[in-house]
């Protein structure tokens, strides 16, 4: 649970931020880091076409620099995009000028008000100095698609488990995450669903 749904203790560290939204309604919001790739990306927005739900997409600024076309495609459908940093980088490995440095190289190209920190960690100066530019959203539901060490089962398990009401849920459009977000993902959408859970973006 210390990874699928951050502790209190954790997300008051980051007081400011969004890590879930205040609702009495069976609403969600569906997030997707690590994109756009053409591997797996596409895909991801054919699926979302098909039951008529819009995400948001935190971008790498390097693959958006790859890939502009995906990029495109993403908000072409309709999706809402954010920055996540231009090289992936882990906040706590970075000095904080070489971070902020990062992230404003990504938002050349990501044009948004919307940040996520890649692995949700950041150091307390990155972050008071980000959250005066950036809405830093985080997340209330982390599936683990990425983890070699999980089967699609048991992301699907953490969606049924971790997942409830104002709940954003992270999943990767991303190699790592391969045929475990490809099988899970639908999974998830279809439960989802018959929960009674409907889909917004951030912000709505």
């Amino acid at each position: 649970m210390l990874i699928e749904r951050a502790p209190k203790l954790y997300r008051n560290l980051y007081r400011g931020s969004h890590w879930r939204f205040n609702t009495d309604k069976k609403v969600v919001y569906l997030t997707f880091d690590d994109g756009p790739i053409p591997e797996i990306t596409p895909w991801v927005l054919d699926l979302l076409d098909k039951y008529a739900i819009k995400a948001t997409f935190f971008c790498v600024g390097d693959n958006v620099r790859k890939h502009p076309e995906i990029y495109q495609m993403v908000q072409d459908r309709g999706h809402l995009v954010g920055n996540h940093t231009f090289h992936h980088l882990q906040g706590l490995n970075s000095s904080t000028e070489s971070y902020l440095e990062d992230v404003q190289q990504a938002g050349e190209l990501i044009k948004s008000e919307l940040f996520r920190p890649p692995h949700g960690h950041m150091r307390l100066p990155q972050f008071s100095a980000l959250k005066k530019r950036y809405k830093v959203i985080m997340w209330d539901v982390v599936t683990r698609d990425y983890s070699r060490l999980k089967t699609a089962d048991q992301v699907f398990e953490i969606v049924k488990k971790y997942t409830r009401n104002g709940s954003i849920i992270v999943f990767h459009d991303s190699i790592k995450s391969g045929d475990r977000m490809k099988e899970s993902l639908p999974q998830s959408i279809e439960w989802l669903l018959e929960q009674g859970y409907s889909f917004r973006q951030i912000g709505e």
